[in-house]
């Protein structure tokens, strides 16, 4: 008997998840810094110098291909200058990666202006259309869900299986813990520690500039100032939530997307709330399921700490 669902919810359950991928990205390249023990609070600039670049390289080049590998190279670079402050200059990392957010905020405003100068009209891409995947596309709920997408979320599907097989099933995950936890005992071992930290901020990088290019390329086919919103911020929460491994932080961000979708839906129902109530409701959710349900962290032991041959400082 084939069952029947409200093309409502189906268009309800797609964007849910179309708004989940680009923080679940984000979230999954902060999973290797974390694990590794660098704290980045700089995702945020990196997802929106991904979504710049992506847009830019699209929009040129008039490849979505092409935009895709500018978001990653360019966050590779990222990971090289984040990773620089705070490892080889020993920085603070909260502070380095604040600055760092801003300093993109600025940036990406002025080398857009720069390209397209300002106008009334804003230059818009093609960007990547839909890729249902035949048969499994009409699985009610779930068809919607994940195999209604473009081809960038399959590709963030395939990211979250490898990420977990590599960084709980491999030689060079199991090194990345161990910098994490103990990286006094990791070097005792032959592991180079800040080797092992830069390849992890470079990943971060690369992971959050394709986050960003999902949000210009993949959902909006344009850029405006600031259109990661916070979502960096948010990829931070989501990785606690997610206990700092692929699936869950995959699971963490799904919640988010749904919240999201719900204010987009809300805001066109006859519902008499400000809308700026709908818009801080997916923030406000994240916050309320951090209270509730997370009570400890389970932190790596060297988050944060700055580790120096022979020396550890806090």
């Amino acid at each position: 008997m084939e069952i029947l669902v409200d093309p409502a919810l189906e268009g309800f359950l797609s964007a849910s998840m179309r708004l989940a991928l680009p923080i679940m990205l984000a979230a999954l390249g902060g999973i290797f810094n974390e694990r590794a023990g660098v704290l980045n609070i700089g995702m945020e600039g990196m997802m929106l110098g991904g979504a710049l670049s992506a847009f830019v390289v699209t929009y040129y080049a008039g490849s979505t291909a092409l935009g895709i590998v500018g978001a990653l190279i360019l966050g590779a670079l990222f990971g090289l200058i984040v990773g620089y402050f705070t490892i080889t200059l020993a920085g603070d990392q909260v502070i380095v990666g604040i600055a760092f957010n801003l300093l993109m905020l600025g940036v990406t405003s002025f080398v857009y202006r720069a390209f397209f100068a300002v106008g009334t009209q804003r230059p818009q891409v093609e960007g990547l259309s839909t890729l249902p995947i035949p048969i499994l596309e009409s699985i009610p709920i779930i068809g919607p869900l994940f195999f209604r997408q473009n081809p960038l979320a399959y590709i963030a599907y395939l990211l979250v299986g490898l990420s977990a097989i590599g960084i709980f099933r491999t030689i060079w995950g199991l090194r990345l813990i161990a910098v994490g936890e103990s990286p006094e005992s990791a070097e005792t071992l032959g592991i180079h520690i800040n080797r092992t930290r830069y390849a992890a901020l470079i990943l971060c990088g690369m992971l959050c500039g394709l986050g960003g290019a999902f949000i210009s390329i993949g959902s909006s086919s344009i850029f405006v100032d600031n259109m990661t919103a916070g979502r960096g911020y948010i990829a931070l929460a989501l990785l606690v939530l997610g206990r700092r491994h692929p699936v869950g932080v995959f699971g963490a961000s799904l919640l988010f997307g749904v919240a999201d979708a719900l204010q987009l839906r809300a805001q066109i129902l006859d519902i008499q709330l400000p809308f700026q109530f709908m818009l801080m409701l997916p923030y406000l959710l994240t916050i309320i399921v951090l209270a509730v349900f997370v009570r400890r962290t389970n932190d790596p032991a060297a988050l944060g700490k700055h580790y120096q041959r022979g020396r550890k400082d806090s």
